[in-house]
């Protein structure tokens, strides 16, 4: 959508797409119209798993919150959606505003990312979190988890003004007449090659548990840097930042999950 323009392709119009339950699909308005098409059907996607988990499982499974919060979170996706369209922050639009809203929208697919991972792990007989007997364990995971939507959310706003301002090369990021978009944009790299370092250092110390989701966070990583660095040297592909965007969710699953067995509640030895 951001990548190709073609935020504006429905109009100032929400629910409808040009004031048409189905208009006609051509360009900008097929790319925006199958992208509300999709929104929808995970919304109603989501619904049937609300109902499904809470008719199928007993008051107090923490499956059922995942999946509520799962709901809330497709519910503000539809409707931060909305607010960009109908404010028309779309387009060649470069303001605060805009900055302020890309981030928001990405910031909150990950929340809606994180429940249905949640759900899916208390589903396949996780147990509840365990926050309080494990405070090195929850403030660790708490930085990580912030650390990562930082960087989604600057890497959100790096993608904006690599679509608003085409052909800038690095020397914009530092020029003191370039807009404050593209000034911007240095501060995901420098994040994400922070927080990779330091990720490796806490994987290389054997603190990540030894499941799937652990042993493919720092593959994931890696992938996302090489990915990240091939973009930049390719002018920012609309595929390519596909496959960044792709992965960067991968991760974030991996991590959510990771982060879920590395809080499961310790066994209580049994005395002899």
């Amino acid at each position: 959508m951001r990548a190709t323009g073609s935020g504006a392709g429905c109009g100032q119009s929400w629910p409808t797409c040009q004031g048409e339950v189905v208009p006609s699909l051509e360009g900008a308005t097929a790319v925006e119209f199958t992208h509300r098409t999709v929104s929808g059907f995970s919304l109603i996607l989501v619904v049937v798993l609300v109902v499904w988990v809470w008719r199928s499982l007993n008051k107090g499974q923490p499956a059922r919150l995942g999946a509520l919060l799962a709901l809330v979170a497709i519910i503000g996706e539809a409707l931060i959606g909305a607010v960009i369209v109908l404010a028309e922050w779309v387009a060649d639009d470069a303001s605060v505003a805009r900055a302020v809203a890309v981030p928001l929208h990405l910031v909150n697919t990950l929340f809606l990312l994180a429940a249905l991972a949640l759900t899916a792990f208390w589903l396949s007989g996780g147990n509840r979190l365990d926050l309080s007997s494990k405070p090195t364990v929850t403030r660790a995971v708490i930085v990580g988890g912030v650390a990562l939507i930082l960087i989604a959310a600057s890497g959100a706003v790096t993608a904006l003004a690599d679509t608003l301002f085409p052909g800038e090369g690095v020397d914009a990021d530092f020029s003191a007449g370039a807009h404050f978009l593209t000034r911007l944009r240095v501060i995901h790299p420098m994040l994400a090659v922070g927080t990779a370092i330091l990720g490796w250092w806490f994987s290389g110390k054997g603190s990540l548990p030894r499941t799937r989701s652990g042993r493919a966070l720092p593959i994931l990583v890696g992938l996302m840097l090489v990915t990240g660095a091939v973009n930049v040297l390719l002018g920012v592909p609309v595929w390519m930042q596909l496959i960044h965007l792709a992965l960067a969710d991968a991760l974030w699953i991996a991590y959510v999950l990771t982060s879920a067995h590395s809080l499961q509640p310790t066994p209580t030895p049994i005395s002899a």
